[in-house]
Formats: C-alpha cells, sequence, structure tokens
C-alpha cells in the first residue's frame, strides 16, 4: 500500500511537471495571437487612404497650437481661416490734385497720393464656431484697417472725389479755411506725416447663421456684407484683379441687420432678402456703414436674385445673371440754415434713396475653355451730407444738395492657362498664369452745378487694368500684377477747368489666404 502511495505521487508530480510548461506555452501562444492581432489591426489603420493631399507642415501642426498639446474648444467645431495681402505700389507723380485752381483759391494737392510704398492691404483673421447642427457663429477682423493714409491706388483720386477732398484757402470768398477728409485737402499732408488716415474699421464681421430648420433657406444677423452686387461680396481672396472696380467697391460695404438666403436647383437659382440700420448714405459722405448706431428711426431693405441657367456643362460652360437693389429713407430732423448750428436732431432731409447692381458672367467650355467674361453695372440715387460738396467755379459750399444719380459699370476678360484646353500641353513654367484686361468707369466726381448750386453735377473717371496672375497654389498664394491706366475728367470747356492729373499706377499683390 505505502509502495503504491509513493507510486501516484511520483505518477502525480510528474504530470504536474509536465501541465505547467504546457499552460505557460498556452499563455505564450495567446499573447502572440492576441499581439498578432493588434499589430494587424495598426498595419490596417496605417493602410487607410488619407482623406485629402496634406503637406507635411499639416500632418506636423494637425490639432496642435503648443508642444504636444490639441487643440480644443469649450464646445462646437472651431474653424480658423485668414487672408494676408501685402502691396508694393508705384504712382506716377503729379503734384496738381483734379480740383487745383490756386488762383480761385482752391488747394488740390496729389502730393500724398502719388508716393511709392509697400502697404499691408489685408491681414484679415475669420473665427467660425459650429456651436450647434443648426447655428453657426462668425467673427472676421483686420487690423490693416487701423488708421491709415494708403490712397486708393486704382483711381488715387478717391472713390467720390468733392469737397471732402479740398481745402479753402483764405480769399475774399472764403476767410475760414476748411479741412474735411484727408484726401487731397491740407489734411492730408498732416495725415500723411502723422500716419493717420481713415477711421479705423477692425471689427469686420460678426453674426449668427441659422441653417438646417426650414429645407432650402439659412438666416443671418449680425453685421457682414448685404447680398449687393456681384464683385463687391465676392471674397477677398479671389478677386480677379488686385483692388475692385468702382462698382464693386460700392458693393464692400458691411452693414448691421438681418438677411434670409433661399437656395433651389442646386445653388443655380438662389435668392436673398434683408434689412438693415443703413446709417449715413450710399454716397459715403456721412460716415461708413458698419460698426455704428443708426442715424435715423428708418430701416433699409434689400434683395438679391441670382440664376444659373447654364452651369458647369462640359461643351457650354457656365453663365451666371443677377440683379440686386439696396433702399431706404435717408436722413433725419432737417434744420435751419447755417448747417453749423442744427435744430432739433441731426439737420438732414429726409429723402429716398436707392442703388442697383445687375451683372452677368460667363465661362465657356470646349476649345475656349480657360476664357471668363464678367461685367457690372451699378446706379445710386441719393443726396450727400450738407456741406460736403464744392462749388468751384465761385469758391463756396454747397448747403444742401438735392438727390442726384451717379451711374457706372466695368466690363472684364481673362484666360488661364490652367484651366484651358492647352494645360496639358503647355510647359510646366507657363500654367499658373492668368492674364486679365479690365475696362472701369463711374461717375465719381462731384460738383455743384454752375447755376443751381442745390443741384449736383457729375463726371465720370475711366480706368484701363491690364493684369498679370501667377497662381502657386491657387488663390490660397499667389502673386497680381496690374498697371492702371487713369483717365480722369478733363472739360477743357468748363468753367470749373479740372486738372488732367497723371496718376497712372503699377500695382503688385503677394497674397497668401488659409
Amino acid at each position: 500500500m505505502q509502495s503504491l502511495r509513493s507510486y501516484l505521487a511520483v505518477l502525480l508530480a510528474a504530470m504536474m511537471l509536465v501541465a505547467i510548461p504546457a499552460a505557460k506555452a498556452a499563455d505564450t501562444n495567446a499573447e502572440l495571437e492576441k499581439l498578432r492581432k493588434d499589430i494587424e489591426d495598426i498595419r490596417r489603420k496605417l493602410n487607410q487612404p488619407a482623406p485629402g493631399m496634406r503637406s507635411s507642415v499639416d500632418k506636423v501642426v494637425d490639432g496642435k497650437y503648443g508642444p504636444n498639446t490639441a487643440v480644443t474648444t469649450k464646445s462646437g467645431k472651431l474653424t480658423v481661416s485668414g487672408l494676408v495681402q501685402v502691396w508694393y505700389y508705384s504712382i506716377e507723380n503729379d503734384n496738381k490734385g483734379l480740383f487745383q485752381n490756386a488762383d480761385a483759391g482752391v488747394f488740390d494737392t496729389n502730393e500724398t497720393q502719388d508716393n511709392d510704398s509697400f502697404a499691408v492691404r489685408r491681414s484679415e483673421l475669420k473665427f467660425t464656431i459650429d456651436i450647434h447642427e443648426n447655428v453657426t457663429g462668425v467673427i472676421m477682423i483686420d487690423p490693416s484697417r487701423e488708421a491709415i493714409s494708403h490712397p486708393l491706388v486704382t483711381a488715387n483720386q478717391g472713390l467720390f472725389k468733392r469737397i471732402n477732398n479740398v481745402a479753402f484757402q483764405d480769399t475774399a470768398d472764403s476767410t475760414d479755411p476748411r479741412d474735411f477728409d484727408p484726401v487731397g485737402s491740407t489734411a492730408a499732408v498732416s495725415a500723411v506725416q502723422q500716419g493717420s488716415g481713415r477711421i479705423p474699421r477692425l471689427l469686420q464681421d460678426a453674426y449668427i447663421n441659422f441653417h438646417g430648420v426650414i429645407p432650402h433657406h439659412d438666416y443671418s444677423i449680425g453685421q457682414f456684407k448685404p447680398a449687393f452686387g456681384e464683385e463687391g461680396i465676392r471674397s477677398n481672396a479671389q478677386l480677379d484683379f488686385v483692388e475692385r472696380s468702382f462698382v464693386g467697391q460700392l458693393g464692400d460695404r458691411r452693414d448691421l441687420g438681418i438677411q434670409a438666403h433661399g437656395t433651389w436647383w442646386d445653388d443655380r437659382f438662389q435668392y436673398w432678402i434683408g434689412a438693415f440700420n443703413g446709417a449715413g448714405n450710399y454716397y459715403g459722405s456721412a460716415g461708413d456703414f458698419q460698426n455704428r448706431s443708426d442715424d435715423n428711426d428708418e430701416k433699409d431693405f434689400s434683395y438679391r436674385v441670382l440664376l444659373r441657367p447654364l452651369w458647369k456643362n462640359e461643351c457650354w460652360g457656365s453663365i451666371e445673371l443677377g440683379f440686386s437693389s439696396v433702399m431706404g429713407t435717408k436722413g433725419e430732423s432737417a434744420g435751419q440754415l447755417p448747417l453749423d448750428a442744427p435744430v432739433n436732431g441731426l439737420n438732414r432731409n429726409q429723402s429716398w434713396a436707392i442703388r442697383h447692381a445687375g451683372w452677368a458672367s460667363y465661362l465657356p467650355g470646349g476649345p475656349v475653355k480657360g476664357l471668363w467674361l464678367r461685367g457690372e453695372w451699378g446706379y445710386i440715387k441719393d443726396r450727400n451730407a450738407p456741406g460736403t460738396v464744392v462749388d468751384v467755379a465761385n469758391v463756396e459750399i454747397q448747403q444742401a444738395g438735392k438727390p442726384f444719380v451717379s451711374t457706372g459699370w466695368y466690363a472684364a476678360a481673362g484666360y488661364k492657362i490652367s484651366d484651358s484646353v492647352f494645360c496639358d500641353s503647355a510647359p510646366g513654367w507657363i500654367k499658373p498664369f492668368e492674364v486679365a484686361l479690365r475696362y472701369d468707369t463711374f461717375e465719381n466726381v462731384q460738383v455743384a452745378d454752375l447755376t443751381n448750386q442745390n443741384h449736383t453735377d457729375n463726371f465720370s473717371t475711366n480706368v484701363w487694368t491690364v493684369g498679370l496672375n501667377y497662381y502657386i497654389k491657387g488663390h490660397d498664394a499667389k502673386i497680381q500684377m496690374n498697371y492702371n491706366i487713369v483717365e480722369d475728367p478733363d472739360i477743357d470747356n468748363d468753367a470749373r477747368s479740372f486738372h488732367d492729373v497723371k496718376n497712372n499706377s503699377f500695382v503688385v499683390n503677394f497674397q497668401v489666404a488659409f
């Protein structure tokens, strides 16, 4: 019996010695299998295609704002975008302004507007937060809108040329020297000397957009560009030329209000309807629209309609047509003369003002693909603020001008090699180039009528622009070069005897957008 127990003990010990390594081996095999599965999962993830082409810089900084730290927001998805435009411009030298008439006591210098210079034209930072599937907030600032004294390079006499571009000297007719807007006047000299200029408008966009609630519609409320025209509301990064046309600049103005947008037929038919403060006037002589309280009890109403009867057709290309208007009552509580002693309010006669813009564009397909044609027409009917239009012939200030009409238009054409049928066969160095040509005209010069001072006469400035664009990475990185041939009003038989200013210009824009 004792020997049997000893045998069983020895047999049990032997079995344990065999089982332990076997168990360890099983555990090891399980761990190896798990490790093999993990490696396969990692390999599968690494082999998945990227969502899009990304540079090595994108991969390094993705989701980072500091060393090894992810970007986070309190709630929602934040998108940051921006635009940097650095200009160099050279303007033909002419020391006299358009209204220069020293014998009559009118001082209109061009010395401040013809200096060659570098300029940071735009430095936009835009923050878009998708806080909810139906709600988006947008804030955009542009620090380069701080007080500056750079001229409008396409026509350095200004978008509007009137008394706020003129200062009277001491004469028998005008014993009180007056300096208004710092363009062309004695104030312009001080502005350039001190580096000052326009009123800063740092805050550009600040609005909330509601979408996805009512099918085909979204709604915006806050400060933004009212939907007016085509070139004016186009992204600053996607302009065909260094600067907008006269008509385009009229649409490049922000206001405070609310706007509804509807889109149908795959965005081929769209409309906008809005209500805005509409402070000041459409001629800009009562200040800008944006970031200010209203100066009257009324509101401006706007609409815009866009139709694309032909769109992205391989053979025939794309056609876009559109029309828009903004209208409203301007002025409040007109007082009595003299204008420097207003009675009961803002001392501006009420008047119905309206502006229109119509446009058309055609991007053909087939053998002429790469060619584009665009044009836009603009119309304004409004009155200027009191005391802001000059009677050059009599060296007096227009006291209470009546509403008047100004019109203008532009036509432009271009050819982009990378979009053409020659893209594949063209040498690599020529593919990024685009050539462009524009004719631009607008009634921007405003002076009092020779016989009725309360009436305003208009004269047109014409600008020919020749452009060459080089796309490094589309609109995100490009260089634009423009030469502007400027034809100011030159009325030989008119008693006002405008000076024919020599102010052709060459402008280069270096751009990065992200």
